[in-house]
């Protein structure tokens, strides 16, 4: 049995929480209780922690408050959504306690697992029993009273585990949302996977990514300086939709353009082809979709220049902080065309890509507010799962950060208009939070997984309508759906109602939608924009 571990042995841990949460992602995702086709617990778990992974690689011979030190930096940086902050602030807490440090027994182990869940803690506002924080609470307070009969480090982890274990099955029995569903807390079994791993290479085990799963994480996280642009086979990335106006088989697409490059992704429906190519030829691939109907969208980007500038951005030794001109600026997260020009025209300073289908990272909204010209920068979210993240920029930055806690697209909107770039900071902060309440949102996707939820049966592929934060119903026909929505907006009295739609809804269909919605909320003024936005078929806000 291990006594005490040094800076080799807790890079090894590090990294099989890494392979391990990385391997087990989409069991995580599923054990969200919506079914959304977001980037879940699991993803953002997995990024957050890959991210410290990756940079341990590169440490030859490190100490151990080397280690601890570059895991808790990179995931701070590297934070994706709730539970990836969590995640960083766990090792934070930890590297705080190991700081120093060139040795950790079974006693320092404990107390490092205590003062991880107190940095947790902190961060957290409102901390809500029946989720990670609940786990590893109480596997720390276990992991003490171990410290105390046995000083070996692998034996406060034993303890450790076997406690987070019962904490997390009952975490179904503390979270009312959780035993509707019938699920444990992602989160939790998250901080499971990553006690169990760490053990196992505290008694020498190796925790191993399948070659299929490994070759997509080392990609996500890539060290583009590891190779020359001459690698690249293919220049251009080109994408494409296209209005489908004859009969003409698809199929027959796909294999012309699989002889003009790689990366080949071609779907269809009734109304339109969408095309994503590697090629040198972008213009030939053009040339022959024109013969299947018009193009809706078109993008190339040279994937050559853009990895020079990777390169580029990724060997300065410092990011680049503008020089401040003026006394606020405005940062928001949000995709999508139409919407990121909503934002624009508004007089957001600078866009973060992000928001349902994937969320950005602590350091990614960093290097963006870190551009702006101002001296106190206010951060717009519009998601629930970016706002931690976010949160985490402030102590990076030179920069007065401010978040308000948008939680949607619609209020973030609604936040922007009640900014004021000449009043005073205190003025802005209460007036674009006091207008969050002000605006009701409705969401339209589709359901990923088959799923059960306060005993409605969900199918997958059924569309999913989401009011707030709350499943607001499902259906095989979205008009049938949609038809619900405009009657509880209609209901509720409200006068504004504006409709994005996303970049899988033609704007025929939109504006039936709309239609349907003046038609039922007779009264109200109905707006119709195009979003663009992946995944959600339609973003309405009611105010």
């Amino acid at each position: 049995m291990k006594q005490t571990i040094h800076g080799g042995s807790f890079r090894r841990m590090i990294i099989n929480a890494a392979a391990s949460i990385e391997i087990n992602k989409q069991a995580l995702n599923e054990l969200n209780v919506f079914p959304v086709p977001d980037g879940d617990t699991g993803t953002n778990m997995s990024m957050t922690i890959n991210a410290a992974a990756n940079d341990l690689r590169k440490l030859e011979n490190p100490k151990l408050e080397e280690v601890s030190s570059t895991a808790a930096s990179s995931m701070l940086r590297g934070a994706r959504g709730n539970s990836g902050v969590i995640l960083s602030l766990l090792f934070r807490g930890i590297g705080k306690r190991l700081k120093g440090c060139t040795a950790c027994d079974g006693i320092l182990w404990a107390k490092a697992l205590q003062e991880g869940v107190d940095t947790a803690y902190k961060a957290v506002m409102k901390p809500a029993e029946g989720t990670i924080l609940t786990v590893a609470r109480l596997a720390a307070a276990k992991a003490r009273h171990a410290a105390d009969e046995n000083n070996y480090i692998e034996y406060v982890q034993e303890a450790a585990i076997a406690e987070a274990k019962i904490a997390l099955a009952n975490t179904t029995n503390q979270n009312p949302v959780l035993k509707k569903a019938g699920v444990v807390d992602a989160g939790g079994k998250g901080w499971v996977l990553a006690l169990e791993a760490m053990l196992l290479a505290m008694q020498g085990e190796d925790v191993i990514v399948p070659e299929n799963l490994a070759s997509a994480s080392e990609n996500a996280a890539a060290d583009f300086s590891d190779f020359d642009t001459d690698d690249i086979t293919f220049t251009y990335c080109t994408e494409f939709i296209i209005s489908r106006e004859n009969d003409l088989d698809p199929e027959k697409l796909r294999d012309f353009l699989s002889s003009l490059g790689d990366s080949l992704v071609l779907v269809e429906d009734e109304e339109i082809i969408k095309v994503h190519v590697h090629t040198n030829d972008p213009g030939k691939a053009l040339h022959e979709a024109m013969d299947y109907g018009s193009f809706v969208t078109v993008k190339i980007e040279n994937m050559r220049l853009q990895h020079t500038e990777k390169v580029m951005s990724e060997r300065e030794l410092a990011p680049k902080v503008a020089e401040p001109t003026k006394p606020f600026g405005v940062v928001s997260v949000c995709v999508g065309a139409g919407i990121a020009d909503v934002f624009k025209n508004l007089g957001v300073d600078g866009l973060i890509s992000g928001g349902q289908t994937m969320n950005p990272s602590t350091q990614d909204i960093l290097e963006v507010v870190n551009q702006v010209p101002a001296e106190t920068v206010y951060v717009l979210p519009n998601n629930k799962n970016i706002i931690m993240a976010a949160q985490q920029v402030d102590a990076l930055s030179p920069k007065n950060v401010v978040v308000i806690p948008s939680k949607t697209i619609p209020q973030g909107v609604t936040a922007m208009l009640s900014f004021n770039p000449d009043g005073t900071n205190e003025e802005n902060v209460e007036a674009m939070t006091e207008a969050l309440a002000t605006v009701d949102t409705m969401q339209v996707t589709y359901a990923a997984r088959n799923s059960d939820f306060d005993g409605h049966p969900i199918q997958e592929g059924d569309y999913l309508g989401i009011h707030g934060s709350s499943l607001f119903g499902t259906s095989k026909d979205i008009k049938v759906l949609l038809r619900a929505m405009a009657k509880k907006i209609h209901k509720s009295g409200k006068e504004y109602i504006t409709i994005y739609y996303g970049e899988n809804i033609s704007e025929k269909h939109a504006q039936k939608t709309a239609d349907l919605f003046s038609e039922i909320c007779t009264g109200a003024d109905v707006n119709l924009l195009k979003g663009g936005q992946p995944v959600y078929y339609y973003l309405i806000s009611a105010e």
